[in-house]
């Protein structure tokens, strides 16, 4: 295998933008194709140069982290038979389907691949008008890396460099000899566009349906002076306090502890209150998660988002002394649903439970002197 190639191949893949749109989860369940064109670099044995070639593909996104693809592909090189004024060339047609674990679902997603299928590998020659041609059917085996770009929901691009195995005729020695079958290990580079279709759109929420007005009732007759009545006992001096509730959709992008552009656009509305509200002394950070996942894995990811929110509140002139942060995992939830499969429609009944709550407490004691 040429280290070079590879080198570069990597590269390529990994040097398309590694920033994302929106940080909202980008899983929709949808079906893509994606039409390539490749270049081939030749197992040694195969005497045979680098060639190009073509392919397609037809993609489903099963789950947030696995695609499977399948496809067709037709790549073609010349061939080195080492004879003297003899002529050849070496193609290759393989049928495939791959698995793809995803590392990401927001714009930029790499990810490995590992697929099985079949291949059809035929020489051919020329030689003072005679002519020559060999082929083998066999299985195809195929591992490599990857990486997706999506500019919108309906278009991207994928580049992905594999090493595909397969049985070819080699070692042609002389005009009429036989060839031998050996596993031959031929490196793809591809590069093709994607084409999302069946992606169900992203929900809307409605609008709320406009107040009724509000009828206008003739005024009724002044009533007759009531007696004065005994002062109403002082209430009870209570400290005031006051919660923001930020929905974790908005601050992260799912599973994740990263604030995304839009939370920060949040916190810097909350942060402004707070700072404009001095008698405010104390401000609780508490992070809530929903039900999907391990009870330890959700505690730690609700520390986490509360200490992201609290420290991004610390840079926009918050108090450090006046902000604690902590997470209470799953152990709070504000609504409840059925089943226990993580399926698209249990995420986004369990939504109202993924958030970040901001409680402020101020001395300022309300009924009081």
């Amino acid at each position: 295998m040429n280290k070079k190639l590879i080198g570069l191949a990597v590269a390529a893949s990994l040097s398309l933008p590694a920033f994302a749109a929106s940080a909202e989860d980008m899983f929709r369940d949808a079906w893509y194709a994606v039409p390539s064109v490749n270049y081939m670099n030749t197992d040694g044995d195969l005497n045979a140069d680098h060639g190009w070639g073509v392919g397609i593909k037809l993609g489903k996104e099963l789950s947030p982290s696995w695609d499977f693809q399948g496809g067709l592909g037709y790549n073609r090189a010349s061939e080195d038979t080492g004879i003297v004024g003899a002529s050849g060339n070496y193609k290759q047609t393989t049928l495939g389907l791959d698995a793809l674990y995803m590392f990401s679902r927001s714009n930029f997603r790499p990810f490995l691949l590992a697929g099985v299928g079949a291949a059809r590998n035929k020489l051919g020659y020329d030689y003072a008008g005679a002519a020559g041609r060999s082929s083998k059917t066999s299985w195809l085996g195929n591992v490599g890396l990857g990486a997706q770009y999506l500019f919108n929901d309906s278009f991207g691009l994928q580049a992905d460099l594999r090493e595909q195995w397969s049985r070819a005729p080699t070692g042609r020695t002389a005009i009429g000899a036989a060839d031998e079958s050996n596993t031959v290990a031929n490196t793809l580079l591809s590069l093709g566009g994607i084409f999302r279709f069946g992606a169900p759109a992203p929900v809307v929420a409605a609008a709320a349906p406009e107040p009724a007005p509000m009828p206008i009732a003739e005024p009724a007759p002044a009533p007759e002076p009531a007696p004065m009545a005994e002062p109403a006992p002082v209430a009870k001096c209570e400290p005031t306090m006051d919660t923001i509730t930020i929905g974790a959709e908005k601050l992260f992008a799912f599973d994740k502890a990263n604030l995304s552009k839009e939370g920060k656009a949040a916190l810097d509305e909350a942060a402004a209150k707070i700072k404009a509200n001095p008698e405010v002394k104390a401000v609780i950070v508490t992070g809530h998660t929903d039900r999907i996942g391990s009870d330890n894995y959700n505690q730690k990811l609700s520390e986490r988002r509360a200490k992201q929110v609290a420290d991004y509140m610390v840079s926009q002139g918050v108090d450090r002394s006046t902000i604690q942060s902590s997470g209470k995992g799953e152990s709070d939830p504000v609504v409840q649903c059925e089943g226990t499969k993580k399926t698209k429609k249990l995420i986004s009944c369990l939504a109202p439970n993924r958030r970040v709550t901001i409680q402020g407490e101020g001395k300022k004691e309300m009924g009081c002197n």
